[in-house]
């Protein structure tokens, strides 16, 4: 009897304890700009968000990489702290200039010519023109071996910038392709109307 006492009696300081615990909230991240990126040393590690995309209009292959806390999201969208490195590499091309194409169909790999980095996270991007501005996303670019590339990020942001109701990502249909179109807007709709104005 005294013992069920004793066992109630430390849960309930235990809960008590537990509800006066100071919450820990994780550190804010410092806003940052476009280019200001870095290029992630591991991202070869990550999950492959898209693989071989197809661009003969651009002569290339695109490999695109999303990092854990980016595999988490959802078709609502990506949370805070997504980053999606993109590597171009050039089609490889015959000797007459038509594009190479594997057994398979698809263009053959050449040189690595870019890497892009996209990322999110709260107050990133709020320095970017209000006629480019892609939610909080931020980009980067580099050449193949590692320094910043000469690029203005602007063309990525006007490239990302139809997409706001992706999220402002390539192929976020396609990558959630586990939900048909249907679900995919009304998820999106439903999100939207739980939003805070």
């Amino acid at each position: 009897m005294h013992r069920n006492r004793f066992v109630l009696a430390l849960g309930a300081l235990t809960l008590a304890l537990a509800g006066c615990a100071p919450m820990t909230a994780q550190a804010p991240v410092a806003p940052l700009k476009d280019g200001e990126l870095a290029l992630p040393a591991n991202y070869r590690g990550w999950a492959k968000y898209l693989s071989a995309v197809q661009r003969p209009d651009a002569k290339q292959v695109r490999d695109i990489y999303m990092n854990p806390t980016g595999a988490s999201g959802t078709a609502a969208g990506f949370p805070n702290g997504t980053l999606f490195v993109m590597e171009n590499y050039a089609a490889a091309a015959n000797a007459d200039g038509t594009l190479q194409q594997g057994a398979d169909g698809k263009l053959v790999k050449g040189a690595l010519l870019r890497v892009f980095v996209m990322g999110k996270n709260a107050g990133w991007g709020a320095s970017a023109p209000e006629s480019l501005k892609n939610g909080d996303w931020i980009y980067a670019a580099y050449l193949a071996d590692g320094a910043k590339a000469p690029e203005s990020t602007a063309t990525c942001r006007a490239c990302h910038l139809p997409l706001a109701n992706e999220d402002f990502v390539h192929r976020y249909d396609e990558h959630f392709t586990g939900k048909s179109a249907g679900a995919l807007q009304l998820e999106r709709q439903l999100v939207a109307l739980a939003s805070p104005r």
